[in-house]
């Protein structure tokens, strides 16, 4: 029986979409590294106005897929369960999300065409979920499994490594640190 993984969508196999918006909203260039919180419309003067734009927008418009991940996802999906967990609900428009879901919903069929519709999960409480390997880059998703990979990103990289341990989190920086964790002892 294969192990199951869930990985995260957001920040872990895309990024930029969100960050672009914003940056198209307010007319500015901000990095990532800017942003220290993970809800980055903390920044908004004026977040009812932003998200009543955003739900005309397709952020998956603007978002690529980080280095690796398609190719360590198609790879994992031989050995593993893939699974890919993600949250399409912003917590200051939680009905009107419901876009999302169908962005999310294409993109991952036209850039990970090897995983299929019956291994999206949709869920906002991500400790709900079952599974033995958890990806994610936020550490409250990272509970209930055997094994928790955090991916770096700006809301986490400061995180120590004795935060992590004592939650039972690894770090992984990049998608080839995750093919050396869970594949390269397959083969």
């Amino acid at each position: 029986m294969k192990q199951k993984i869930m990985i995260d969508m957001d920040d872990v196999i895309t990024q930029g979409g969100f960050l672009h918006l914003i940056n198209e909203f307010l007319g500015t260039n901000y990095e990532m590294d800017y942003f220290k919180e993970f809800h980055m419309q903390d920044v908004l003067p004026d977040k009812e106005a932003f998200f009543k734009w955003f739900v005309t927008k397709n952020m998956y418009d603007y978002c690529t897929l980080l280095p690796g991940a398609k190719e360590t996802i198609e790879e994992l999906n031989k050995y593993y369960d893939v699974y890919i967990g993600t949250s399409y609900i912003f917590r200051d428009i939680p009905v009107e999300s419901s876009v999302v879901l169908k962005q999310k919903c294409d993109y991952l069929h036209k850039e990970l065409p090897f995983i299929t519709p019956f291994q999206y999960i949709f869920i906002y409480d991500k400790s709900l979920l079952d599974v033995d390997i958890k990806i994610d880059d936020k550490p409250s998703n990272l509970t209930n499994c055997k094994r928790n990979l955090m991916f770096t990103a700006w809301h986490n990289e400061k995180m120590t490594d004795e935060e992590l341990k004592e939650l039972g989190i690894e770090r992984v920086n990049s998608w080839l640190d995750i093919k050396n964790k869970l594949l390269n002892q397959n083969k």
